[in-house]
């Protein structure tokens, strides 16, 4: 597995390609944006790892830029900006994931494989249509429409909106969206999971007379199907 690590700091950057190596990872690494930009598009990479605040590019942007180039490649950020409207702004680019420094290498370890062993197994049945109600979603495409009309959303909320599809008429806990979404024990005292809730609910709901996401208050949420 090819995994390409762009961090501004090469004390971290080069300890970080130790570990991948020693962990059986082949790892490249660029100490700035425009440097890993290009080199994305010279090698073929099964991983990014991305710092934020890198020189030129910064990780935001250059996160946006491979996301519209390669939909399915896991991004995973890797910062020390921690507020959670720095977490909002990594995932609407397009990140996967988001580790805050300082971090344990296991973690890191963990998130690459999670995020290797989803990526590998996205093979699914052509036609693979979720519904509820007027609202439609190609799991394959990611494509969503709701009454005809076309839905577009991040990669987080895409795959959000994918896990209330499939557990549909069925209250979900924050708990259970954290661990199936995000794949980690998410922190609990952040309402970023309620962020996320709402950009589709303005997205999907808003624009419509009838609802179909609702919150059971205590419990979590859960997506009605419209009869």
């Amino acid at each position: 597995m090819r995994i390409l690590l762009v961090d501004d700091e090469p004390r971290i950057a080069d300890t970080l390609s130790f570990g991948l190596f020693e962990n059986g990872y082949n790892a490249t690494v660029a100490y700035d944006g425009e440097t890993g930009y290009g080199m994305f598009h010279q090698q073929q990479f099964d991983l990014l790892v991305l710092d934020i605040n890198l020189p030129g590019l910064n990780g935001y942007e250059l996160c946006k830029r491979v996301r519209k180039e390669n939909a399915k490649i896991p991004i995973i950020m890797l910062t020390a900006l921690s507020t959670l409207e720095d977490k909002i702004e990594g995932y609407d680019a397009g990140a996967d994931d988001y580790i805050v420094k300082p971090f344990e290498f296991r973690e890191l370890m963990m998130k690459i494989k999670v995020l290797l062993r989803r990526s590998n197994n996205t093979v699914q049945p052509t036609g693979n249509l979720l519904h509820a109600g007027d609202l439609i979603m190609n799991a394959d495409t990611r494509e969503v429409t709701r009454a005809g009309t076309p839905v577009n959303l991040t990669v987080k909320e895409s795959q959000l909106l994918e896990f209330l599809l499939r557990n549909k008429n069925r209250v979900i806990s924050r708990a259970d969206i954290a661990i199936s979404v995000w794949e980690i024990d998410f922190e609990t005292n952040t309402n970023i999971i309620d962020v996320y809730i709402n950009y589709l609910r303005n997205k999907i709901d808003k624009p419509f007379s009838e609802k179909l996401i609702h919150t059971q208050v205590g419990l979590g949420y859960i997506l009605k199907e419209t009869k």
